[in-house]
């Protein structure tokens, strides 16, 4: 397994990390309605919930990425770097949305984009 191909694996618990946040930082979690519970949440917890989100937004084209540049037969090292970017861009993301710094949260997501397109030609 190339160490692009781990970072979808840790990537995918990025979002995992936003939920657990967001349902253990208040109190009242209830597990048999959890879309009615997190609907009804403020501040934090609440963005991490649209993190958690965001990430499902941006992680399909980030693995399709990854099996691209594979495939294209891109330099292996361009390709870790970039999927590293990608996954250190996305935690970045997602504790700058967290504690609410809109100028580095939209920057993070930035690279994050990037990275991923970049991945689509890598081996231009």
């Amino acid at each position: 397994m190339t160490l692009a191909y781990l970072c979808i694996v840790v990537s995918l618990f990025i979002p995992l990390g936003c939920a657990i946040y967001a349902k253990l930082s208040v109190k009242g979690y209830n597990n048999r309605t959890p879309r009615e519970f997190l609907a009804g949440l403020e501040g934090k917890a609440k963005r991490a919930n649209y993190a958690q989100n965001n990430f499902y937004e941006t992680f399909p084209a980030f693995g399709v990425g990854v099996v691209v540049a594979h495939q294209l037969g891109a330099v292996q090292s361009t390709v870790d770097s970039l999927a590293i970017t990608y996954v250190i861009a996305r935690i970045s993301y997602a504790v700058f949305y967290i504690i609410d710094n809109h100028i580095l949260r939209t920057a993070a997501w930035f690279v994050g984009f990037g990275a991923t397109l970049a991945l689509f030609f890598s081996n231009a």
